[in-house]
């Protein structure tokens, strides 16, 4: 099967941000996003630091974000890690789809908790989102989150997601959001 497209540019910046693949400098940023409870609550927990570490070892930091539509959101005054973001294919053998096909793309995205409460988030997801709307054809974005995920779920909303379903997965109720690629047109 092709593999569809998603987003392809390498660097994707906002007022604030700046969407780049990752670099040595990275490392400690990462392994706090994996092994830091409160980050990890809805994602299945915090990951064993030395799992983190030899993932990373083998991969290499900097492949970490290799694959397209894969990201560090960066601040762009410092270039320091704030989080992770990806726009990717949702697998057809998972659950959750708006198309019979499934592949859609999907968005998803988790911040350090120093970067909290203060709207990076939603520009990291505007910015991308609307990067992709200008270059692929209109399609259907899927956020899925565990619905105990409020605060998930509520800049779902604010980005413009309508909630299209639930479904168990990973042991837990999810909610699947949806929006048509095409409203994030700047």
């Amino acid at each position: 099967m092709t593999r569809l497209p998603t987003l392809s540019a390498t660097e994707v910046l906002s007022d604030r941000l700046l969407l780049r693949k990752a670099h040595g400098a990275d490392r400690e940023g990462l392994i706090e996003l994996f092994t830091d409870p409160e980050v990890r609550a809805y994602l299945g927990g915090p990951r064993p630091r030395s799992d983190v570490e030899q993932y990373l070892d083998a991969v290499g930091t900097a492949n970490a974000t290799s694959k397209p539509g894969s990201y560090v959101i960066a601040d762009s005054a410092t270039d320091r890690l704030l989080g992770t973001l990806m726009l990717d294919r949702r697998s057809a053998e998972r659950p959750g789809h708006v198309t019979e096909d499934g592949e859609e793309l999907e968005l998803s995205y988790v911040l350090r908790r120093s970067a909290w409460g203060a709207g990076l988030a939603f520009e990291a997801a505007t910015v991308a989102l609307r990067a992709a709307a200008d270059e692929l054809p209109d399609q259907p974005v899927l956020v899925v989150t565990q619905t105990a995920n409020e605060r998930s779920l509520k800049l779902a909303a604010r980005l413009g997601f309508r909630h299209g379903s639930t479904f168990e997965e990973f042991g837990a109720e999810q909610t699947l959001a949806t929006a048509r690629l095409s409203s994030f047109k700047a």
